[in-house]
């Protein structure tokens, strides 16, 4: 066997419908379209999703699913642990001191510290929101809370 002796099984290959080239063909004058109607037309039918001018399916349903406050504000929250480790102790941590650490991207962003892990040094924390078993570890450590807002 050959490679110029290979073909295609029997049956699995079909000639290409050529529409609208003359009656004899069996799809000549409508093109196997059918009478008058929209589909009949050039560009016609209709869209996908198209329920007849009813609201679409697409359009009844929420886009996300739950409730979004638009009045929520963000806080990127630290545990205690990260400062421990990131920080010497006496040192003051605020917004630049956490961006120089590392921990946050911009200094305009809302921290809050939040009471995961031990802290073993005293720290003098300026954030936004510092959680009440944050503020019990810090200050247990010997450091001192004070809440921007």
């Amino acid at each position: 066997m050959e490679l110029k002796d290979l073909t295609p099984a029997a049956g699995s290959t079909h000639s290409r419908k050529r529409v609208g080239r003359g009656n004899g063909s069996g799809y000549g004058k409508t093109a196997g379209r059918g009478m008058n109607g929209q589909k009949s037309r050039a560009g016609g039918g209709k869209r996908p999703g198209f329920e007849g001018g009813q609201t679409p399916l697409a359009m009844r349903l929420p886009k996300l699913p739950g409730f979004r406050n638009i009045n929520r504000v963000e806080y990127a929250p630290v545990n205690v642990s990260r400062l421990d480790e990131k920080f010497e102790a006496g040192a003051v941590v605020d917004h630049e001191a956490l961006v120089a650490a590392g921990i946050i991207k911009k200094t305009s962003t809302l921290v809050k510290v939040l009471g995961d892990g031990e802290i073993t040094k005293p720290l003098t924390i300026k954030v936004d929101k510092v959680s009440a078993s944050a503020a019990a570890k810090i200050e247990a450590a010997g450091g001192k809370v004070e809440e921007l807002c």
